[in-house]
């Protein structure tokens, strides 16, 4: 992962506690060519500085604008951004956390284990290219984090539902989280809400890529499947 630290009057305007909320970012600027623009989570945030983090693929992965961006991007390069938008929280008072998210989704994942309180039970897990991308979260000692190593990301949709699965459901009242590639989704879905019967008031799921598809394609793959999901 590459992480930005940006700064500048832009940043002085955001509101204070905008971590785990999102930016659209535009990446280019030629002339008659609509900017590509992409959703990224804002990790960390002070008075004069947020951070961003960009997700690189291993070896023979597409880097797109972003990413592309962010390999190159220098001190006193601008770069355009609206927002935030509203950060996808954990509520509190739950007996029990199912959390999950590949490495599009750890920085989110890694504000709202940081916010949770020092009682708070539950499970992450977390799919990550190699053992090196492994980071130091603060989280509860109740909440117990599951690094899952795939070189390959995408090519396993079963991985982060069989993990969450091994741990367990468990008593009580149940919140689930759950942010992945696009196959993992539909695995993660599948477990949280058809096994585990969380209702929308339980259960934050979503994709943020699929695999083998661009941006366009995957934003076509999702309404269409939210269409079929109801």
């Amino acid at each position: 992962m590459i992480r930005v630290t940006l700064g500048g009057e832009g940043v002085a305007a955001l509101r204070p506690g905008a971590e785990g909320g999102y930016l659209k970012m535009r990446f280019g600027d030629e002339e008659g060519i609509k900017p590509p623009v992409r959703s990224y989570t804002i990790r960390r945030q002070d008075a004069e500085s947020i951070e961003v983090d960009f997700v690189v693929h291993g070896e023979g992965g597409h880097a797109g604008p972003a990413v592309e961006w962010a390999l190159t991007a220098q001190p006193g390069q601008v770069i355009l951004a609206g927002g935030p938008g509203p950060a996808k929280t954990l509520p509190e008072g739950m007996d029990r956390y199912l959390i999950a998210g590949d490495m599009t989704a750890l920085p989110a994942i890694s504000v709202n284990l940081e916010r949770l309180p020092a009682d708070a039970k539950g499970v992450a897990a977390i799919e990550i290219q190699s053992a090196e991308d492994r980071q130091d979260i603060a989280h509860p000692e109740g909440v117990e984090v599951i690094w899952l190593v795939n070189p390959e990301p995408g090519t396993r949709p079963d991985m982060l539902a069989d993990a969450l699965r091994k741990a367990g459901r468990g008593e009580g009242e149940v919140h689930g989280w759950a942010a992945a590639e696009f196959g993992s989704m539909h695995a993660l879905r599948a477990y949280l809400r058809d096994e585990c019967g969380l209702d929308r008031d339980h259960l934050y799921i979503s994709s943020y890529w699929k695999h083998g598809e661009d941006d366009d394609g995957h934003r076509e793959a999702k309404q269409a499947d939210g269409v079929l999901a109801g």
